[in-house]
């Protein structure tokens, strides 16, 4: 089996900040790190499901809208996936996502918390949500990375996958 890229990044020197993690078939995801992997908490489980009803509620309201294809959490909780059709680079998402922040800020309820909308609607924490979108706005404004730092990965046949 063929390492999955993402899996090639040295997720010891990765920094809070905006990647490319991908681009094929048209599309680009961009790899919103929150938190620096391993060496801080993740993002809470409540706080980044907020993060994620708001940030898709942002994204596909705003000017990129067409262009949105999907808003999400890492499996890790130390970061959101945002698929774009291609065309905007990490300049353009750093913009368009620091825009997301500030409004989030402002928001005074999490949209789509309701039986109905949610499918686990009792998981949300507003408050926290807004301490990690400061503590990112702040960082994309201060200490901006966007490189990643490839991993050497020796597949079981001997050959090395490096791919990022």
């Amino acid at each position: 089996m063929e390492v999955i890229q993402s899996f090639t990044i040295d997720h010891t020197h990765l920094k809070p900040g905006i990647y490319v993690s991908r681009e094929d078939k048209g599309l680009t995801t961009f790899d919103l790190r929150i938190t620096e992997p391993n060496q801080e908490p993740a993002v809470a489980p409540a706080a980044i499901h907020s993060m994620e009803h708001l940030m898709a509620t942002w994204f596909r309201n705003s000017d990129a809208k067409d262009d949105v294809v999907y808003v999400g959490p890492m499996g890790c909780l130390t970061g959101m996936y945002i698929i774009m059709r291609s065309g905007y680079s990490v300049e353009d998402m750093r913009q368009l996502t620091m825009e997301c922040l500030k409004w989030m800020l402002t928001q005074d309820k999490v949209p789509a918390t309701e039986p109905q909308t949610c499918g686990n609607y009792l998981l949300h924490d507003l408050p926290m949500c807004k301490w990690e979108c400061r503590r990112y706005l702040h960082r994309l404004q201060n200490d901006f990375h966007s490189e990643y730092t490839p991993l050497q990965v020796t597949l079981d046949d001997g050959k090395v996958f490096a791919d990022a």
